[in-house]
């Protein structure tokens, strides 16, 4: 059990980051960060490393492409440890908008995206000091019409179906 003064403080650290991330603000969300920060998006390989490489990611490939306009998290757990948060959530969208840390050099489709995610976060003092941010890269493209799940162990938006609901089927075996 995590102690309760511990996790309120993680919980105001990450989610100034966050705001400032939403809002579009550059200067803010880096004054949340660490000196030597890295921000690591794992199925693309897309962020920075240190101060100047995260400022780049940022200004040229997530404020203004963070998600588009419709975007809906929903959150289902966060674990906490001294020096780290893990997020597990699904992130809900439709593919209006250039999204270049996720889908780099793909136009947008129109198509409803449905995805899990998990975020890991890194703490130094009261600065986030790096984010790994791990999702499902082949979900993702059977959802934006770029994948062909046909004989593919993939599932699509049944993926993040099955997390909020596991008793429902899985879609290879027919098991709850």
């Amino acid at each position: 059990m995590t102690d309760p003064d511990l996790s309120k403080k993680l919980d105001a650290i990450f989610g100034a980051h966050m705001e400032a991330e939403l809002a579009g603000d550059l200067d803010r969300t880096l004054a949340t960060m660490s000196d030597n920060p890295h921000i690591v998006n794992i199925p693309t390989m897309v962020g920075g490393q240190g101060a100047a490489g995260v400022r780049t990611f940022y200004a040229n490939r997530l404020i203004g492409q963070f998600f588009p306009p419709d975007v809906k998290f929903d959150f289902l757990s966060r674990t906490y440890s001294t020096v780290r948060l893990v997020d597990e959530l699904i992130i809900s969208f439709t593919h209006t908008t250039r999204i270049d840390w996720m889908l780099p050099g793909v136009e947008p489709t129109g198509r409803r995206v449905e995805v899990v995610f998990v975020v890991i976060v890194g703490l130094e003092g009261d600065k986030v000091s790096y984010e790994h941010i791990l999702w499902d890269q082949a979900n993702v493209l059977v959802q934006i019409g770029l994948l062909d799940p046909k004989g593919l162990p993939v599932a699509g938006a049944g993926a993040a179906a099955k997390l909020r609901n596991p008793a429902l089927p899985d879609p290879f075996f027919g098991e709850g």
